[in-house]
């Protein structure tokens, strides 16, 4: 079974190899900040993704940082990405200063923004649009699940329509559209998984995130997870779903990410998760196999 990996996306539109600088300019969340709640979504340890972002107030100086982590890798080409907390939650005329800021450079191809749906105001949306047109632009959508019983029980605090509606505006706009899933979430069936990545695909997301759910440190999940534990996916269950939901991607679908790795500083669990390449070839050779 063939997919549009990111990688040949990459290749296809920008004509070489290009790697993401994952940046942290210390926004929130109104998940966590008490505009919807405090807490957060249950899985979230804080923030997103931080142990690979150049954090602090300098865009500039976060760049070069970055670039010097992939330097090894003879990367030429990079895309600047928000990836930390939600990436559009802040007034725009801040946002335009930051994003504007982290495009400058010539070898900065694209600009990629880790959002919630319900972080796309009318404005921000108007701004996305105009620097789309000067350089592309990239918005994930954090989605996790079309489950709404799921979606509640872990707090996400927005309902589907609010994504779909998120979907609808980014495209109208001609702006490539991730969306996050989430596989493993609690008491959610095989089924509900895959009617997760058809509900994301019938919405008309250009591309999709796989993630295997992590128990981390820090999060309230931990929290009820050590009160009372519940059976996580293996690996094999997780590698046969995921080949399962390639084959289920309409012809163009980038496939942004197959898996995480976990941070191992404080994953709890699954264990397996630590093991990145591992769960890729398990992957890929399901896939090979579909």
């Amino acid at each position: 079974m063939k997919y549009l990996s990111f990688n040949e996306y990459c290749r296809e539109r920008f004509g070489c190899k290009v790697y993401k600088l994952s940046l942290d300019v210390g926004f929130t969340c109104p998940n966590r900040d008490g505009t919807l709640a405090t807490g957060g979504c249950t899985f979230c340890a804080g923030g997103s993704g931080g142990r690979f972002c150049a954090s602090g107030c300098d865009i500039k100086a976060q760049l070069a940082t970055a670039k010097q982590l992939v330097k090894a890798k003879g990367a030429g080409k990079y895309i600047a990405y928000f990836q930390a907390y939600s990436g559009t939650y802040a007034p725009v005329s801040r946002l335009e200063e930051i994003y504007r800021s982290a495009i400058e450079s010539e070898d900065i191809v694209a600009l990629a923004v880790a959002t919630r749906p319900d972080c796309l105001c009318d404005e921000t949306l108007a701004l996305l649009e105009r620097l789309n047109r000067q350089k592309p632009v990239i918005v994930e959508l954090g989605l996790q699940t079309a489950n709404e019983q799921s979606a509640k029980a872990f707090h996400r605090c927005y309902p589907n329509s609010t994504y779909l509606a998120a979907v609808k505006a980014l495209k109208a706009r001609g702006i490539h559209t991730v969306t996050h899933l989430i596989f493993g979430l609690p008491d959610e069936s095989e089924a509900d998984m895959l009617a997760s990545v058809k509900f994301a695909c019938a919405a008309g997301t250009d591309g999709v995130k796989f993630h295997m759910l992590n128990i981390l440190e820090g999060s309230l999940l931990a929290e009820s997870y050590r009160r009372e534990p519940f059976e996580l996916m293996s690996r094999e269950a997780y590698a046969a779903l995921v080949a399962e939901a390639v084959s289920l991607l309409p012809p163009g679908t980038v496939v942004h990410r197959l898996t995480g790795d976990g941070d191992k500083r404080i994953l709890i669990a699954p264990e397996w998760v630590k093991d990145k390449k591992r769960t890729l070839n398990l992957i890929q050779s399901y896939i090979a196999q579909a």
